[in-house]
Formats: structure tokens, C-alpha cells, sequence
């Protein structure tokens, strides 16, 4: 496994494929400091062996110790203890982890490969797994390039004026395929070692050139990484642990993109567009059941935090709103360990979470998120964005009137005071909150996506029979089907 400081150094000699702001950069630039720091969180907590359990894992390729964001579940266990990583890791960098997304790749390729394998004879599985051994063995940061721009949302990939608004297959040839077009809105593209491409959508017959999935390293020739690092301003005097954290988006750009043979594990297979898009998806939104019930601590904390220091603490709606918030966030946990405990053991030998309960959890912080927002900033006041800057807490002339403003809680140190409302900026008042809020209601996919996959995965007509066999219309009411499967039992073998 590398070390975190192995990780940037190996970054650090990507080539120069960034676009910031319409400057072409390195990797080290400091615009994607708080992302990188993020990233290397993963690698520094992997060699913690207080976390050894939940950050690492067995490889179920070469039976070595590997870290666990490389990992394949092989059982509930596995996908219990990557939902704990995911939640321990995302309290330490305040919220988004952002690795989670290359292993949620890695799984659905691995199940994918291995039935188009089966349906249509060919070898994507085989290639795939040789892949992922190196990509074990290497301990890559993938990010997975799965959302395209779409173009006019009225018409399907093949009927789009401009073909680019979908990664498309250009040209095939024996040693490998030339592709093009846009994947926007992806995290942490700037800072991974690989990209890990998958089709966003069914598609149909006609879509045929769109059924494309691959994988690439993330500096690959003709490759362009459009890219919107989110910081926050830098400290002087009131540094804490959120204030070094960051995010970043970019839109990938394929221009004629080669991609040798042995890295494409989709070219033409339209008939799993779906299955390979929902794949990706419902394994991210069981990461979100470990991520976002993660912001719910921090955003909790933050609450309560800023209560104690309007010393308020002690009313009884403060402490109404703040279990709110705990709630949510432990509901959403618990669906992802229903998701855990009633998945599925794949032909290929992942393990993959209840498509239903992985969507429940990330639709339930979809809906609170603006609200867990809402109560911080009720407990807070209009202090989080009215707060001086912090050079006016430092400078002579101004220190002394704002240590007044300070002065709420008579015990709560000064000090302690101005790093809560630091704080509380950041988390309530800054570029990242709204990244947070709006990556609350979007990441994995909006929310209509978990409404069709809901909708697809429920029976309601068994529903229907509970209804029909309560009011009399029914005599009899079998239920075997639903309530007779007993949640596969927690082994870590």
C-alpha cells in the first residue's frame, strides 16, 4: 500500500493535462491543495493500526493486505466495514471523501464484465480482473467518469446533434478504440490516478457506439481535465483541520482518445448500458449511507458546538433540533446496513448491496440535507456571515472590540470562541457549504434516479395484495416471496 506522501510524488510527475481557470497546471497546484489533502487522508489512515480492520482488506484476487477503497466485498461483512471506513474517513476531512467513487467503478465493472462475458462470450471479465490486480497492487485513486453532458435531455445519444454530448466509440481497431466527447461533474478527476469511464443511461440498439467502458491513467494523451477547484480562505491564526480540506470537478474531455484493448471492458454491448449505469449508481449510494450520515456528525457537532457558544445549549429546542439531525443521519446509516445484510452474491463473486435499502438511505439525505443546514444556521444566527475577517480579530486597533463579540458563553474561552465561529463560517457560509449542499441533493445522481430505480426494484403489486387481502377482497395473502428471505448472516470469510 502507498503512503500518502508516495501518492502526491507519484502524481507530482503526471503530465500537465489541467485546465484552471484557463491555465494549464500540474498536479501540485496550489489551487488543488485541500483536494489532494483529502486524498492523502485515505492513504495516512490505511497505515493506522488502530484502523487496520476498517481501512484495509484481504485482496480476494492475491490474498495480500490491500487497502480497503481498493477492495472488492465479497460478503456483508466487507460492505459493513466499507460503509464504516467511508463514515470514519469522511468525519477526519469534514465531510466528502471523493475515493469512494473509484471503488464504486471497480465493483460494477467487476459484475458486468463478468455477465456480458456470460451473455455474449466475450473476454472483458478476464481483461478486467488482470487490470484490477494492478490497480490493487498499485493502490490507484480512480475517479469514475460516469455523468456525460448529455445535450438535448429529449433525445438519446444517437440522436444528438453533436455526438459529443455522450463518450462514443469513433473508430475501432485491432489493438484498441478511439473514442470522444464530454463527461462533466467529475470528482476529484484532477487528483486520481485513473479514470474509470462507464455509460451513464440505457441505451438501445441505435446507441450502439455509446456502450463504451474503459479505463485510462488520468494524464493519457489527449485527455483534458477542465477543472473547478473549491477551497476555503486561508487561516493565520485560527487554523483547524476543515480549513485544509477542498473539492474539485472537471469536466473530461476525450478528443480522439486511444485506449489500448486490454483497457476497455464494454465496446458495443448496448444491451447493458442500464445494468452497468445502475451498477455504478446503487453501489455509490451505499457509499453516500457511510458518507453523508458523516456529515450529519460534522453538521451536528457544528450545531451544537455554536449552541454552547450562544449558551443556549441547555434549551430544549436546541436539543429538539439537534437529535433532528442525528436522526437522519443514523437512518440513513441503517439503511446501509439493511443494503448490507440483504445483498447479492454476483456470478462474478462481488458481493453488491440491496438495490432498494441503498437508495432509501441516500434519498433520505437528499431530502434533510438543506434542512440539517437550516438548523445550524437557526442555532448559529446571521454570525456566520457577518463575522469580521480574521485579520480584524488580530490587528491591534480591532482585537479588543471583537473580543467583546465574543463574549457569550462566560465559559468559553476567547480563544476557543473565535475558532468555533471560524468554523461555523466555514461549514455554514463558504464556497464548500454549497458544494456540500448541492453535492447533497445531486451526488450519485438526482433525485428522479432513485425514484426509477425505486420504482423499478419495488413490487407494488404485492402491495396491492396486502391492501386487497386487508379490505376483504382477498381471502388469501402469500408473502413468502417478500418477508421469507432472512438477511445473509455477517461472516468475515
Amino acid at each position: 500500500m502507498r503512503t500518502s506522501e508516495e501518492y502526491y510524488s507519484d502524481l507530482k510527475a503526471m503530465k500537465q493535462n489541467i485546465y484552471i481557470g484557463g491555465e494549464r497546471v500540474g498536479r501540485d497546484d496550489i489551487r488543488l491543495s485541500g483536494n489532494l489533502k483529502v486524498m492523502q487522508t485515505t492513504f495516512d489512515l490505511a497505515h493506522n493500526p488502530e484502523w487496520d480492520d476498517v481501512m484495509t482488506a484481504r485482496s480476494s484476487l492475491t490474498g495480500e493486505r490491500i487497502n480497503r477503497f481498493t477492495h472488492l466485498p465479497q460478503n456483508p461483512y466487507d460492505l459493513i466495514q466499507k460503509q464504516k471506513m467511508i463514515r470514519l474517513s469522511a468525519t477526519r476531512v469534514g465531510g466528502c471523501i471523493q475515493r469512494c467513487m473509484g471503488q464504486d467503478a471497480i465493483v460494477a465493472l467487476s459484475v458486468a464484465t463478468k455477465e456480458m462475458d456470460e451473455q455474449f462470450g466475450t473476454e472483458y471479465h478476464k481483461r478486467f480482473m488482470a487490470y484490477l490486480k494492478e490497480y490493487q497492487e498499485k493502490d490507484w485513486a480512480g475517479a469514475c467518469a460516469q455523468t456525460d453532458s448529455k445535450g438535448d435531455r429529449f433525445k438519446r445519444p444517437h440522436e444528438q446533434e453533436d455526438p459529443d454530448a455522450y463518450v462514443h466509440v469513433v473508430e475501432e481497431k485491432s489493438d484498441g478504440i478511439i473514442v470522444s466527447g464530454l463527461k462533466i461533474s467529475i470528482t476529484m478527476a484532477a487528483v486520481a490516478d485513473e479514470l474509470l469511464v462507464v455509460p451513464t443511461r440505457a441505451l438501445t440498439e441505435k446507441d450502439r457506439d455509446f456502450a463504451v467502458a474503459f479505463a485510462i491513467p488520468a494524464d493519457w494523451e489527449n485527455i483534458r481535465l477542465i477543472t473547478r477547484p473549491v477551497w476555503l480562505r486561508e487561516r493565520k491564526e485560527f487554523r483547524c483541520p476543515y480549513a485544509e480540506m477542498g473539492v474539485s470537478e472537471s469536466v473530461v474531455v476525450f478528443d480522439k482518445t486511444f485506449i489500448p484493448k486490454e483497457r476497455v471492458f464494454m465496446c458495443g454491448e448496448w444491451q447493458f448500458g442500464r445494468r452497468l449505469a445502475l451498477l455504478f449508481a446503487n453501489s455509490h449510494r451505499f457509499s453516500y449511507t457511510g458518507c453523508k450520515p458523516a456529515v450529519s456528525d460534522i453538521l451536528c457537532g457544528a450545531a451544537a458546538l455554536v449552541a454552547e457558544a450562544n449558551n443556549i445549549e441547555r434549551s430544549s429546542h436546541v436539543k429538539q433540533k439537534l437529535s433532528e439531525i442525528v436522526g437522519t443521519g443514523e437512518l440513513a446509516f441503517a439503511a446501509g446496513i439493511a443494503a448490507a445484510l440483504y445483498g447479492e452474491k454476483t456470478s462474478s463473486g462481488t458481493f453488491t448491496p440491496n438495490a432498494i435499502y441503498a437508495n432509501v438511505g441516500r434519498r433520505l439525505m437528499g431530502e434533510f440535507i438543506y434542512h440539517e443546514f437550516n438548523i445550524l444556521t437557526e442555532l448559529a444566527g446571521g454570525l456566520s456571515v457577518t463575522l469580521p475577517f480574521e485579520e480584524d480579530f488580530l490587528a491591534e486597533e480591532t482585537e479588543k472590540d471583537l473580543e467583546k463579540l465574543m463574549k457569550r458563553n462566560p465559559k468559553m474561552p476567547h480563544k476557543d470562541a473565535c475558532h468555533v465561529w471560524r468554523f461555523v463560517e466555514s461549514v455554514a457560509a463558504s464556497a464548500m457549504t454549497s458544494w456540500y449542499q448541492i453535492a447533497g441533493v445531486h451526488g450519485g445522481g438526482s433525485p428522479i434516479m432513485e425514484t426509477i430505480t425505486l420504482n423499478t426494484e419495488i413490487d407494488y403489486e404485492a402491495k396491492k395484495d396486502i391492501a386487497r387481502y386487508l379490505a376483504g377482497i382477498n381471502k388469501e395473502l402469500d408473502q413468502s416471496e417478500d418477508l421469507g428471505k432472512n438477511p445473509v448472516g455477517l461472516r468475515a470469510d
